[in-house]
């Protein structure tokens, strides 16, 4: 049997979870099979335990690592207000609801985090509040727990809007969801 160093086995444990995100995001978490999970990663099931617990434990890892690299991509961001409107736009934009496998996990997995397990839903609310603090930080960067109601209600805003024009088949109303999501956001931001 072949024994692999730690950073081998760190970098393939990475590579199952960027690679279980995406088909998370693409055919949900109950109809990802571990089988399909493991063959994206070029693996066989077998070594998926060497990794994870359970399915249960990868999704935790899954959406932990989602939520932290979406957090550092706002850090890329315009400081202020001015990322704030780029992230919006960016966000409600048709590129991100065409491409779910590529966008965030809110938007493509709330429901179903909802029903997963304890280990899931504490990385969620750790991502969550990750988020919100960025966003409460880039409204009021003196006092960012001023702004945190308002930073609450962007997020849930930006997340809702997005599923719902994912959920519709009427291209021309799907995409006047997202615009009118981008106007209403940028009034509150005001």
């Amino acid at each position: 049997m072949a024994r692999y160093t730690k950073e081998h086995k760190q970098v393939t444990r990475q590579r199952i979870i960027e690679r279980a995100g995406r088909r998370f995001k693409l055919d949900g978490i109950d109809g990802s099979g571990v089988s399909t999970l493991m063959s994206d990663a070029g693996l066989t099931n077998g070594a998926f335990y060497a990794h994870f617990e359970s399915k249960d434990d990868l999704v935790a890892n899954v959406v932990a690592d989602q939520l932290r690299a979406q957090v550092e991509r706002y850090g890329t961001l315009q400081p202020g207000r001015a990322g704030l409107e780029d992230l919006v736009r960016d966000y409600l934009s048709p590129e991100h609801r065409d491409h779910p496998g590529t966008g965030c996990p809110s938007a493509a997995l709330l429901d179903e985090i909802g029903r997963c397990e304890d280990g899931a839903k504490q990385a969620y609310t750790a991502g969550a509040k990750a988020i919100v603090d960025e966003i409460a930080a880039r409204l009021t960067p003196g006092d960012p727990r001023s702004a945190r109601g308002k930073a609450i209600a962007l997020y849930t805003m930006l997340v809702g809007t997005l599923q719902l024009s994912r959920a519709l088949s009427d291209r021309k109303f799907a995409d006047e969801v997202l615009e009118q999501g981008v106007e209403n956001a940028l009034t509150f931001l005001r």
